[in-house]
């Protein structure tokens, strides 16, 4: 998610464009090196603030395989690529697009049924009973479950979908946006509020694939809504500790809800991990400059004042309860096979605005997580467990999550990388700097990183592993913020609006090594524009190229699937949707544009069934205005009433089911 929400700016901007302009809420103000500090190391600062890097001073920071506009002028030779699929037009239209050869059915609708007794959907007569019942709005992340037992593996499941944050001026009639100070909330009420708290979470859906199509199997026993009031349990290294006791739970180890959960993952053991990310939106009010956890706070942008949440709950007014939002900005570990089940928060994973939990078992048997603080100017993390996984045994693995070593990157000049843990007592992790223990590591895990002397980055998003490289890959979405004195190795571009991926190879496939090797795989945005410096392949048309990279999926030859967020917005002319990229050989950083989505929509989540035939996507808040000057969208004037295109229904999230008309694999 862009996850920029600003109520200082005109109403006209949209939810995702706002959400982006408050992106450095939370701003980190120490001075470690920006990623654009270390390319300067390499290249001359003047030379490179003129533009004037040359092709070869390219390669050495985007790999000795990427290409350059120089390149193509060159007539360098066109190398094949593997995807053997038309492109869509790269454009904006009220309807969403797939490659020719391809269907992308909906799955399943904000607001359709997921529990049993669940109501048919009225968006006019919306209760927070209903929609608890009901799926979610803003759907996120996705991750597919394998039946036990099935014929099938890939055509019967259970797909679990986050829901990320409510626009309750396409939510709710005559509502309009409520966060923009000159509005301050008037038409709020302790219903609608409870609707959105509803709203929130995620969802657990039973699907199955028969005569090439997917549907919900309807009253499921494995059905589950996870909302904003579902008990959870707090465990690891800051479970208990006094920072996160409140009124409402003394032992601090219990808490209602997670919120804002945007990327995600799933283990090899069979569970969920959903990353709360954006928690400070939630938190009302204001907080004495001299309480203790005041500076924490502001590290996190807390109170983001963008829910009006604390008028009716005392837990999200900070004045109230100020340690709150200590339990809050954590990854979730839910087991989506036992609805009775209680999601457990893991504190040893750290806590920040998480976007994605990518994991890997590695070569020694232990787990690796990775997961990025979205935010410009923060950091990229690992999370390596104690315990090695039982491949034998998963209900072994339960707790493996609360004991391991918790790094954040330094990305050096010379392409190396170099893992930093987060311990306490370690460097400057000390009494000295106001850490007494490995509790108040984790819960200031952003402090902390600012004092190991991270690299900061240019909002890091979703990571994923490649199951046939091992290669790494992070994608950074933009940062318009960026000055020519910040520019660095791994964060190359002053007022980066179109975002960059960036590759990390750990030595000989072990993803517990203290340093690896990077380089940037592609520099995002139009090539045809010399001043924006993209580094597509010599093969990406016009329509292949994309900004903004978000969350990413890996296919079964290895290719990298980008989501986007916010290319409407850029004023790119084209909406997002997914790209498909090579990430070897002479083809590499080729880039060809799959789908498209509807008009005003973010696209997240992509998801492949094990047999690489289907791709499920997530439509966050379809019906956003695309116009930065034009009418602010709302319920009664999207822009588009995608997917069900009924004058009476507004715009409403979706997953979308995407498989070949003639069946095989996705993007052959």
């Amino acid at each position: 998610m862009s996850n920029d929400r600003d109520v200082t700016n005109s109403e006209n901007h949209t939810r995702s464009q706002l959400a982006e302009s408050s992106q450095d809420v939370g701003v980190n103000r120490s001075a470690n090196a920006t990623i654009g500090d270390i390319i300067a190391a390499r290249f001359s600062r003047r030379d490179f603030a003129k533009g004037a890097l040359g092709v070869a001073a390219i390669a050495a920071t985007t790999g000795s395989l990427a290409f350059d506009t120089a390149n193509a002028q060159a007539g360098a030779p066109a190398a094949a690529s593997r995807f053997g699929f038309n492109e869509v037009e790269a454009k904006v239209e009220p309807n969403h697009a797939v490659a020719d050869g391809h269907d992308a059915d909906i799955l399943i609708r904000w607001g359709d049924p997921v529990l049993p007794g669940a109501p048919a959907f009225d968006p006019h007569a919306q209760t927070s009973e209903s929609q608890s019942k009901q799926f979610g709005y803003n759907n996120d992340f996705l991750g597919y479950f394998p039946m036990p037992g099935a014929a099938n593996p890939s055509a019967h499941g259970l797909l679990v979908a986050n829901h990320e944050y409510t626009n309750e001026e396409l939510m709710f009639p005559g509502v309009g946006r409520q966060d923009v100070r000159s509005v301050a909330f008037a038409k709020m009420t302790p219903e609608l509020a409870a609707v959105e708290m509803a709203a929130h979470g995620g969802s657990v859906i039973e699907i199955r694939r028969e005569g090439g199509k997917w549907s919900v199997v309807p009253n499921s026993k494995y059905a589950r809504r996870i909302d904003a009031t579902t008990p959870m349990e707090i465990t690891g290294p800051a479970a208990g500790h006094p920072r996160l006791k409140t009124k409402d739970d003394p032992t601090g180890k219990r808490v209602l809800g997670m919120v804002n959960n945007c990327a995600g993952g799933v283990t090899p053991w069979g569970t969920w991990l959903t990353c709360e990310e954006n928690t400070n939106f939630y938190f009302f009010g204001a907080l004495d400059e001299q309480h203790a956890e005041a500076k924490n706070h502001k590290r996190y942008g807390i109170p983001g004042n963008v829910q009006a949440w604390g008028k009716y709950h005392d837990r999200f007014a900070l004045a109230k309860e100020p340690t709150e939002p200590n339990r809050f900005g954590w990854i979730v570990e839910i087991d989506p096979f036992d609805p009775s089940s209680t999601p457990k928060k893991r504190t040893a994973l750290g806590r920040l605005k998480h976007e994605g939990a990518a994991g890997t078992i590695n070569k020694d048997g232990r787990y690796i997580v990775y997961t990025g603080d979205d935010e410009r100017f923060d950091y990229v993390y690992r999370f390596v467990t104690n315990a090695r996984v039982d491949r034998d045994n998963p209900k072994a693995n339960a707790d493996i999550l609360d004991n391991g070593t918790l790094s954040v990157a330094r990305y050096n000049a010379d392409g190396t990388l170099t893992w930093l843990p987060i311990v306490f007592g370690e460097g400057p992790l000390s009494p000295d700097n106001g850490f007494h223990n490995q509790a108040d590591v984790l819960i200031e895990t952003r402090r902390a990183a600012d004092l190991l002397g991270a690299t900061k980055m240019d909002r890091p998003e979703d990571i994923e592993t490649s199951p046939v490289t091992n290669k790494v890959y992070v994608a950074l979405t933009n940062n318009n913020r960026r000055k020519a004195e910040q520019i660095d190795a791994a964060n190359p571009r002053t007022d980066n609006r179109f975002g960059h991926i960036i590759e990390m190879v750990p030595p000989d496939g072990d993803h517990a090594a203290q340093t690896y090797r990077w380089e940037i795989l592609v520099r995002c945005g139009d090539p045809a524009i010399a001043d924006v410096g993209a580094t597509f392949s010599s093969e990406t048309t016009r329509n292949g190229w994309f900004g903004m990279p978000d969350n990413l999926a890996i296919d079964h030859q290895g290719r990298l699937w980008v989501a986007t967020d916010g290319n409407s917005g850029a004023s790119t002319g084209r909406a997002d949707g997914v790209w498909g990229v090579e990430t070897e050989g002479a083809a590499r950083g080729t880039s060809r544009h799959f789908y498209r989505a509807p008009a005003g929509a973010e696209l997240c989540g992509p998801c492949f069934t094990p047999d690489g035939e289907t791709l499920f996507v997530s439509i966050q808040h379809p019906g956003e205005a695309d116009d930065d000057n034009g009418p602010a969208a709302t319920f009664e004037n999207p822009s588009t009433r995608w997917p069900d295109f009924k004058p009476d229904m507004p715009p409403r999230p979706s997953i979308v089911a995407i498989t070949r008309k003639s069946g095989g694999k996705i993007g052959v």
